[in-house]
């Protein structure tokens, strides 16, 4: 096994150099805990992943580890990633598929694999582990609940009613498929179907559910009752995805506290990093290498487009360390323009100290390719650089970034704060828990990369 001990004071100095994204750092400690202990599981793995997250080549690294390790499913699970993102898509699918044989209801299997099969181009069965495993189990809700959270994110509502009849069929009307109904009925558009198995859930306190009900009230013009579904969420674990949600009721009723939470004007700038044309240009063709995607990920906002794996903005390659470095500074920049403190505001109130990037990626568009409106509730605010935009979008807003206006399934009509055209070279920034979302375009190619920062002390 090595030297365990002194491999795992290596393992805490990379866990310190991540912390503070010293990607690099991070991973000539992983390598000098490798090489004491090249035999110890943990080491291997953190050995792969840090490869991984860097950009390099990592699935041998994550076989080794596998073998290393064989009952740690995530080591299993990161090496079909990583196969993925060396172009072996076949040798990822078979990777999971032969553990997914041996073990079915190893959820987060199931769902690597069936988003591994959709964005790689079949979109018709790429559940069909799910419906596997469910002939294999079919007692196990967990199965059927992800199955019907595949179907759902694609929002094809009659796949995702059958799988909860044949769900409900198995195992009886449970608490969670009688929450899994009240969803697909709101969104899928039969709201007096929704408010009738919403009070058949009353005092039921799930996470899932009080969304499903401030999205209900809003569906059903009842901008009161979604602010005050919403309003008492802010003190909680689920602050960060309702508050757009509160945002969009305060403006339905008039509300000036709409203006405190989104900025009179709205918290948002337009800068230049600074990158050469020269830079741009290369980065354009960075980026498109690592689009190696069909289709986008079921779970994202991305519509006739592909999103990258990983975040983009720590991988190894010099000119992505160079693109990091101009975007983080125009970000402190951004900061230090903003308002007071505000200690009740969930973007004012939070520290301006140090920032981290706690997700980046790379979006390309084509032809008739938008983003869905969302927020990112993980993030505290949340830019888009421009790297290649079309010649001719087609007609204003085409392809135009907009800011503030909520979801338009929905059926909430309020205009956006901003509609920001696009520019090569240019950054937005704006907070993370605003809405946004971008208009199609009529031909081209759309490439950008987006990505969220955190503060990291006062």
């Amino acid at each position: 096994m090595g030297n365990p001990i002194e491999a795992e004071v290596w393992r805490e100095r990379a866990r310190a150099a991540r912390a503070v994204q010293n990607m690099l750092g991070a991973d000539k400690a992983i390598n000098e805990a490798a090489r004491l202990a090249p035999n110890d599981p943990l080491t291997a793995f953190l050995r792969a992943q840090s490869a991984y997250e860097l950009g390099y080549p990592a699935a041998a690294l994550f076989a080794k580890a596998a073998r290393l390790w064989p009952e740690n499913p995530d080591v299993l699970r990161n090496q079909a990633l990583a196969l993925t993102s060396e172009g072996e898509v076949a040798e990822a699918d078979r990777v999971l598929a032969r553990a997914l044989a041996a073990k079915p209801d190893w959820l987060d299997g199931q769902r690597v694999l069936a988003s591994l099969r959709y964005s790689h181009g079949d979109a018709e069965t790429y559940d069909a582990g799910f419906a596997d495993a469910v002939k294999a189990q079919p007692r196990h809700q967990g199965l059927w609940l992800g199955w019907f959270t595949l179907r759902a994110q694609q929002r094809d509502w009659p796949a995702a009613r059958r799988i909860l009849d044949e769900a409900t069929a198995q195992l009886g009307e449970t608490r969670a498929l009688a929450i899994a109904r009240a969803f697909l009925a709101s969104e899928s558009g039969d709201s007096a179907d929704a408010q009738v198995r919403l009070a058949a859930l009353a005092g039921v306190d799930d996470d899932f559910l009080a969304l499903c009900r401030i999205r209900t009230a809003l569906r059903a013009e009842d901008a009161v009752a979604a602010r005050d579904l919403a309003l008492p969420l802010t003190a909680t674990r689920l602050a960060g995805q309702v508050w757009p949600y509160l945002s969009t009721a305060w403006r339905l009723l008039g509300d000036p506290r709409a203006a405190w939470l989104d900025g009179d004007p709205v918290l948002r700038a337009v800068l230049d990093p600074g990158l050469s044309s020269t830079e741009i240009t290369e980065l354009a063709a960075l980026l498109r290498r690592l689009h190696t995607a069909a289709l986008p990920y079921a779970e994202q906002s991305v519509r006739r487009g592909t999103q990258t794996d990983r975040s983009i903005l720590l991988r190894h390659e010099p000119l992505l360390g160079t693109v990091r470095a101009r975007l983080m500074e125009a970000m402190r920049d951004f900061v230090a323009t903003l308002p007071p403190p505000d200690p009740r505001h969930p973007v004012l109130g939070r520290p301006r100290g140090g920032l981290q990037i706690s997700g980046s990626w790379s979006v390309r568009l084509g032809a008739g390719g938008f983003n869905v409106t969302h927020s990112h509730p993980a993030g505290w605010l949340s830019a888009v650089f421009y790297v290649a935009l079309p010649d001719d979008p087609g007609p204003a807003p085409a392809g135009a970034l907009h800011l503030g206006a909520p979801p338009p399934e929905l059926g909430v009509t309020l205009d956006p704060y901003a509609v920001i055209p696009p520019r090569a070279g240019q950054l937005v920034v704006f907070p993370s828990i605003l809405w946004h979302g971008t208009y199609p375009f009529a031909a081209g190619e759309r490439l950008n990369i987006a990505f969220d920062v955190v503060p990291t002390s006062a």
